[in-house]
């Protein structure tokens, strides 16, 4: 009888501990969902605007997009993830200085990938003529990948900002910053676009200056915050060496997360091959820009839990309980840094629960808005049928991402990059591109046929990362410590980061 008790004791417990997870997760959600739906709402608003000057500018910067995806922002986004591994880690074991020098690197690694892309956006017609777009498509995209290249050094300088302070759990700034430039992003976008002339290409354009806004507003918080007193990003020698450990993990990481967009760019450009290409890319782009701008949700949403208790410092943790705002993938890399595997086990658990209210509410919602959501991108009755039509599919995926988005978040957390570019190549590569093909060309279902394609592929992620996940001992990888440079280390005073 009495061992009944303990065990109902220790179900409560266990009860208590979760529910206090899933409370302070809601609450620390809402701030990161507004953070990273607001910095890529930038670029929905300006398709949005673009998409009333006619169905030709439309389908260009369309193509345009996708191919900047894939060669650019992609590249960049993924790079820039390492920094959630090491970071969070060093957060996590109190090498403050760390996060500095890691950034640093970060920021001259890829201030000079930069450089290449630049060149390649210039010369983008006459890529997209080579795989056979239609000419005029593939002037109009020229045209906006050019004006759209001042956009890529702020928004890589964004995305490393944006991982130092979420490893502190330094939200607040973010979104006020996003929130700001959200706001201003609009008139510009609107007075270049329509009131200045510029067409498409000043959409691009405003998409550039409001990334600079925000790194301006956000560096200005850096260098005179107290908050970030310890951590300051400064130019030394350091910064230098830790481009080596940055590159480490910014290959993996990038293969990662590129291998994953690249099969839904790969799907948008290959729609331009079927007949009506205006219409068809049109389209699948704007599936591809509403999943894209969901997936934000539950990378942020499901990935954020509270800050991980360090127990030589409980007191502190109390005092700034109400700022505990992290990513998974930081709190993960926290809990193990600091030694703490149940602690990310509980978060992983809380989370999933809420990402699953979260896209029952998103699937439920664009599902009802189905006949109307085509009128957001453009007045053609074709094309907002065509929307209605395919909105189904793009359920199918929204529902699959917030799954994968949440599972890729620990994996990064873990450390365990090359593991999820490994299952990314096999679900898209091998299962849902090759899918695409057959369901578009050879059944002839086109546009659906090759969204069906990715959804097959999104399906097979999210079974392969939670056979992951399921499978993962998490004493196992506290016994194993978390990587600092090159090392595996332990969360202890003498130990040191080589």
């Amino acid at each position: 009888m009495d061992e009944e008790e303990g065990l109902l004791e220790q179900r409560r417990r266990w009860g208590g501990v979760l529910a206090e997870e899933v409370k302070r997760s809601c609450y620390i959600a809402l701030p990161m969902v507004v953070v990273m739906v607001s910095q890529n709402l930038l670029r929905v608003a300006s398709m949005s605007m673009v998409g009333h000057l006619g169905e030709l500018e439309l389908a260009g910067s369309a193509v345009a997009t996708s191919l900047s995806n894939v060669t650019g922002f992609s590249l960049l986004f993924g790079m820039a993830s390492a920094l959630e591994t090491l970071c969070g880690q060093a957060y996590g074991a109190k090498q403050y200085h760390k996060l500095g020098a890691y950034t640093y690197g970060a920021m001259i690694s890829l201030t000079l990938v930069c450089v290449p892309i630049s060149i390649l956006w210039v010369h983008v017609d006459k890529l997209l003529i080579l795989i056979g777009q239609d000419p005029l498509i593939s002037e109009k995209a020229r045209k906006f990948s050019v004006w759209l290249i001042p956009t890529l050094f702020p928004y890589s300088i964004l995305q490393l900002f944006t991982r130092y302070l979420l490893s502190q759990s330094l939200i607040f700034p973010m979104l006020w910053s996003s929130v700001v430039v959200l706001v201003l992003h609009v008139p510009i976008c609107w007075a270049l676009v329509f009131k200045l002339g510029f067409g498409a290409a000043g959409a691009a354009l405003a998409i550039g200056i409001s990334y600079t806004l925000n790194v301006i507003f956000l560096g200005f918080y850096l260098y005179y915050s107290e908050a970030c007193e310890k951590t300051r990003i400064t130019f030394s020698v350091s910064g230098f060496k830790s481009s080596r450990e940055f590159i480490h993990f910014a290959i993996p990481s990038a293969v990662m997360i590129c291998l994953e967009w690249w099969s839904y760019e790969i799907v948008a450009l290959l729609s331009g091959l079927l007949p009506n290409p205006q219409l068809e890319t049109s389209v699948l782009s704007i599936c591809l820009t509403v999943s894209a701008l969901h997936y934000y949700i539950p990378y942020s949403f499901g990935a954020a839990a509270r800050f991980a208790l360090n127990p030589f410092d409980v007191s502190r943790h109390r005092v700034s309980q109400t700022n505990n705002m992290l990513f998974c993938s930081t709190r993960v890399s926290n809990e193990l840094g600091a030694g703490n595997p149940q602690a990310a086990k509980t978060a992983l658990l809380a989370i999933t629960g809420l990402g699953a209210v979260e896209v029952v509410i998103a699937v439920t919602t664009l599902f009802c808005s189905r006949s109307i959501l085509g009128y957001a991108f453009g007045n053609e009755q074709e094309l907002v049928n065509y929307v209605k039509d395919i909105t189904l599919l793009l359920c199918f995926t929204i529902f699959a991402d917030t799954i994968q988005a949440i599972l890729s978040g620990v994996a990064r957390g873990s450390g365990w990059q090359h593991i999820g570019a490994y299952i990314n190549l096999g679900s898209y590569y091998l299962v849902g591109v090759p899918m695409a093909l057959v369901l578009g060309f050879v059944v002839n279902l086109k546009g659906k046929g090759l969204w069906s394609g990715l959804v097959v592929g999104s399906i097979v992620q999210c079974i392969l990362l939670t056979l992951i996940s399921c499978s993962t001992n998490w004493e196992k990888q506290r016994e194993n410590g978390y990587l600092c440079g090159r090392l595996w280390i332990r969360n202890d005073a003498s130990t040191k980061c080589a």
